[in-house]
């Protein structure tokens, strides 16, 4: 008895208020985007509110069993955790159902689930596993080798299943591999590349390697100390200009033509409010029709008649900004904030070396969603389809989400125990 009345003594209840908060915010979200004109029980399990409050529940149970459940055994069987989900995806690749042109599903009668959305916190489990053991060395290269391929392996399984969006959610844990010492260089060159990548399709490739040429013959006119690393400076100009000639080859052969569209939208190369910019397009509309105060709850024209396609799903957000206006929008988005730098507060507190790497798993898949899904949503980033954590409709995502916080919440509340 008294262990369990110090598990939940030493669970961080502003983690637990900021999870209910947003749940409870989402659902509200959800009943005004999908309730149309019907007033019927919040309970009607044949509308996606009434889903969604049984999902809750049952995410309800799902927290108080990892609440019960020693922390050392997640961290023990982080691996099985690991192989299994693995397995999962190959096995969904293989029989699953598709829905939306992504074979994700596994369809049981009339209840489908998604795999790839617990396959977030089991790699999670799984890097902080093997980088919180003894031999580990983050100054060899081959321990961010060998962490990344760990994301790396379920991220090219979801992208067989067609579910892109999902599988660029893994290069998140780069941010876990620079706070575990390795060098931020390597997350700038990231950023270098994309930047050449988007460059490269606004402007094309002979000026762009004509500004890398201009750039780098500057550096060594005017800074004698680069006239002496000219080999470096040569060999920079000539994988950069390969990479910029791949730029097209890759945007043309690799990705799909929904995908190519959107991005050319995002760019401004093109312009097609009546296909792949729609969504984007009306979600703008409906979040800048909220003003300052928003219409009020169900008063949302473009919510209440579904003018905005996946509005309880990937475009949520803006149900937010139509109803509740600027103000409402400000609120969701300090609300996560808040369970943000709470989270980072958590991990730096931990005792043990595998806590705060999984705990830094945690932020980075939060944080990544919570950016690229606010940003489609206004036309700052492309449309990829992944949901606003604990906002969004499903019971995968919600499911997912919560085992992933609430394990880290389990090892937050056992970190006294560790000497």
């Amino acid at each position: 008895m008294k262990s369990r009345e110090s598990v939940i003594g030493n669970v961080d209840w502003i983690v637990v208020l900021l999870y209910f908060l947003l749940v409870f915010f989402g659902w509200l979200s959800i009943y005004a985007s999908s309730g149309g004109d019907k007033e019927g029980s919040v309970f009607d399990l044949t509308q996606r509110y009434g889903k969604q409050l049984l999902w809750i529940g049952l995410a309800v149970v799902m927290i108080i069993i990892v609440l019960l459940i020693d922390a050392k055994f997640f961290s023990s069987f982080a691996f099985v955790f690991y192989g299994a989900m693995i397995l999962v995806l190959i096995g969904v690749l293989l029989f699953g159902k598709t829905v939306a042109g992504s074979r994700s599903w596994f369809q049981m009668g009339s209840f489908a689930i998604q795999p790839s959305e617990f396959a977030k916190f089991a790699t999670a489990l799984a890097i902080a596993k093997y980088l919180s053991t003894t031999h580990v060395d983050m100054k060899k290269l081959k321990t961010p080798v060998i962490a990344m391929s760990l994301a790396g392996l379920p991220a090219l399984l979801i992208l067989l299943q067609n579910d892109t969006g999902s599988a660029l959610v893994y290069t998140s844990f780069a941010l876990v591999l620079f706070r575990e010492g390795f060098s931020g260089s390597v997350i700038f060159f990231g950023f270098v590349l994309a930047m050449l990548f988007i460059l490269t399709l606004l402007f094309g490739e002979i000026y762009i390697i004509s500004a890398i040429a201009l750039l780098l013959t500057l550096l060594l006119v005017f800074f004698r100390k680069t006239r002496k690393n000219y080999k470096t400076i040569i060999a920079m100009f000539l994988l950069s200009s390969a990479f910029v000639f791949s730029v097209n080859y890759a945007f043309q052969k690799v990705l799909e033509p929904h995908q190519k569209k959107r991005i050319n939208v995002l760019l401004g190369i093109e312009e097609d409010l009546k296909g792949a910019g729609y969504n984007v397009n009306q979600s703008k509309i409906a979040i800048g029709s909220g003003g300052l105060t928003g219409k009020g709850f169900r008063q949302g024209m473009l919510t209440r008649y579904h003018f905005v396609p996946e509005q309880s799903t990937d475009f949520i957000f803006c149900t937010v900004g139509e109803e509740w206006g600027f103000l409402g929008t400000s609120v969701v988005i300090l609300l996560f904030l808040g369970l943000l730098v709470r989270l980072v507060l958590l991990a730096e507190r931990q005792r043990s070396q595998f806590s705060r790497i999984y705990g830094y798993g945690v932020i980075s898949i939060l944080f990544f969603h919570f950016v690229v899904n606010v940003g489609m949503t206004i036309g700052l980033a492309p449309v990829v389809g992944i949901p606003l954590p604990f906002f969004s409709y499903g019971g995968s995502s919600l499911w997912g989400f919560t085992l992933l916080l609430f394990l880290f919440v389990k090892q937050d509340a056992d970190r006294l125990k560790i000497l």
